[in-house]
């Protein structure tokens, strides 16, 4: 590939990046600021939000959970928010996945932490993410909210959910960069809704 043909597919890309976002705006806003409400209302009543997913997916749980416990922006110094990535213990991970499969590795955790008024997000490009599944089933059968982030289709996820944000499109990588997008807005959101002034001397 030259520079030529390289650049020709960048600028393509981009233009369907762009393209995808434009249409997350025209169709996913609702569920998002509702989405942001529930999460909000958790908080407010001393809830958590748990996070889980694989892969790249795995990654926005903790980068989404990082956003919470530590702080979104350094020029808006607030408490601290609830929130918990189901993905970043390795011993448990893995002693669960050893003693009852690695579809229960979300569920598990959602049954030890997870209480009513708590919210769980789970985030798959497919939605159909047999651990996910799993972990969004013993949560609504506990009392706690769903919330599902997924593609266009939903899968088997989104009917399990209270609220779906479902990416229009069928593009992984057109997903996974809108779920960022959409995780970013989210901790926005809600951090404003409870914190819409900076606290000062937190640190």
């Amino acid at each position: 590939m030259d520079s030529d043909e390289a650049r020709g597919r960048a600028a393509g890309y981009l233009t369907e990046t762009a393209s995808v976002m434009q249409a997350v705006v025209s169709s996913c806003l609702d569920d998002i600021v509702e989405a942001a409400m529930r999460v909000t209302a958790s908080f407010r009543g001393g809830g958590a939000l748990l996070i889980c997913g694989n892969g790249g997916s795995a990654a926005d749980a903790q980068h989404l959970a990082t956003e919470f416990v530590s702080t979104l922006t350094l020029d808006h110094p607030r408490p601290a928010m609830r929130a918990i990535a189901l993905t970043t213990d390795t011993s448990l991970l893995t002693a669960i996945g050893n003693d009852f499969g690695v579809d229960a590795i979300f569920a598990r955790q959602v049954e030890a932490l997870g209480r009513p008024g708590d919210v769980l997000l789970g985030i798959s490009t497919s939605g159909n993410s047999a651990n996910v599944l799993a972990a969004a089933e013993r949560a609504a059968s506990m009392g706690l909210v769903v919330l599902a982030l997924t593609g266009r289709s939903g899968g088997k996820l989104a009917p399990l959910a209270d609220i779906a944000i479902q990416i229009p499109s069928d593009v992984t990588a057109h997903i996974q960069e809108a779920h960022l997008a959409t995780e970013q807005l989210l901790a926005m959101l809600v951090e404003r809704a409870i914190h819409p002034d900076p606290v000062p001397d937190i640190g």
